[in-house]
């Protein structure tokens, strides 16, 4: 099994020096360069074998039990590395065999029917929003924020991410908005006060719910927050956007998802979807993220969100794709999390720091060297519905 290891990293580790200690305390140096070296310490044999056999899972498992613990160097610096290695390289037989299993059984482990979705979406939304609080940004947004030029805050870039979401929708006063996946209420919220529309937000999470309500009555804005399935909805829309919801639709309700959008928009309405997706062809969860993160959840590939717009009456009029900005994003969050690690530990326990420290750093290196990215999908029924060029998300 060390040799095993030992080869695996080998080719992964391209930048830098590895250095590998194994359970019995033999070391192995791999990558280029001289020591002083990142090190990585496996602490017991069956972890040996399980990193052998599954790396994908067994790493961050091994992690969050402490299990595999890096020396001279962070959890970051390690995962960066490995993800980096990982790009354009070949799977072996194993993992691809590992990989076509996961993809044919996809549907099966995405079946989010309204009450395996509610269940999904209570394993992570539900936990303390104080927790969340520790490294989200100060309006609660947790998803891919929007950095125009290095260097700003994460405050500005999710207001930013923000105003261009609601310029792309061109809501104006008087519309009736339906937020799907409205989280803790900021994005209703903004879009209500910035441009006198009337919003209706939905989720599954009954603490985010808590807490958007909260918000919405403080602000005195035009805004419900309601714990609704998006299937339960009924209109008319005039605008409807949905921001790091659809990765919890499964993708055996692609088809349902785009249908309901369909039904609740006005002839003249318009949608914008704004999703994590994968440059690569459709595929399965990562099974670690899969297991401890986002139980039902699934990154689409292009190709699947747009053959389920098609047979459904709607029209993909707008597509962009957000390169790198969640990569920063997540470096913010992690870097913030960090500092604010022992307050985690205090809410939770050591494994869950671990763990989340380990899921906001593999997520940093996926989307920086790797094949995930973001887009965004505006969505209509009338190829005239906007005008035709951009400029008008710019006035």
């Amino acid at each position: 099994m060390r040799s095993l290891i030992e080869s695996m990293l080998s080719k992964l580790v391209k930048s830098q020096p590895l250095e590998i200690v194994f359970a019995d305390g033999s070391h192995r140096m791999v990558g280029p360069g001289k020591p002083p070296a990142l090190t990585m310490r496996i602490m017991d044999r069956p972890t040996e074998l399980k990193l052998a056999l599954n790396p994908e899972l067994a790493l961050g498992e091994a992690v969050m039990d402490g299990r595999v613990v890096v020396e001279h160097g962070s959890l970051y610096d390690l995962l960066d590395m490995l993800i980096a290695g990982l790009h354009g390289q070949t799977l072996s037989a194993w993992a691809q065999t590992l990989s076509r299993a996961r993809t044919a059984i996809r549907r099966f482990s995405q079946n989010n029917t309204p009450t395996w979705a509610r269940r999904n979406v209570a394993r992570h939304y539900d936990l303390k929003a104080d927790f969340f609080k520790l490294f989200l940004d100060d309006d609660m947004q947790y998803s891919c924020a929007y950095f125009p030029e290095p260097g700003i805050s994460l405050e500005e870039a999710q207001q930013t991410k923000k105003r261009r979401l609601i310029a792309k929708l061109a809501v104006e006063p008087g519309q009736r908005v339906l937020d799907i996946g409205s989280g803790w209420g900021g994005l209703g919220l903004s879009i209500a006060r910035e441009t006198g529309a009337t919003v209706k937000g939905i989720t599954l999470s009954t603490e985010q719910l808590a807490i958007a309500q909260e918000r919405a009555a403080m602000a005195r804005l035009p805004v419900e927050f309601r714990l609704e399935d998006y299937r339960n909805v009924t209109g008319p829309f005039d605008r409807v956007i949905s921001v790091g919801m659809f990765e919890h639709v499964g993708v055996g309700y692609y088809r349902t998802y785009f249908r309901k959008i369909a039904e609740l928009l006005t002839q003249d309405g318009v949608a914008l979807v704004h999703t994590i997706g994968r440059t690569t062809p459709p595929g399965a969860t990562n099974p670690f993220i899969a297991k401890y993160i986002f139980p039902g959840g699934y990154i689409p590939a292009l190709s699947e969100i747009a053959a389920a717009v098609e047979l459904e009456g709607l029209v993909i009029t707008d597509v962009e794709v957000l390169r790198l900005h969640y990569a920063e994003t997540l470096k913010a969050w992690r870097e913030r999390f960090l500092a604010h690690r022992a307050e985690a530990v205090a809410m939770y326990d050591e494994r869950f720091a671990r763990m989340w420290e380990f899921y906001l750093a593999a997520s940093e290196a996926t989307f920086r060297h790797d094949d995930l990215v973001v887009f965004q999908l505006q969505l209509a029924k009338k190829l005239d519905t906007l005008p035709v060029t951009r400029t008008y998300m710019e006035r």
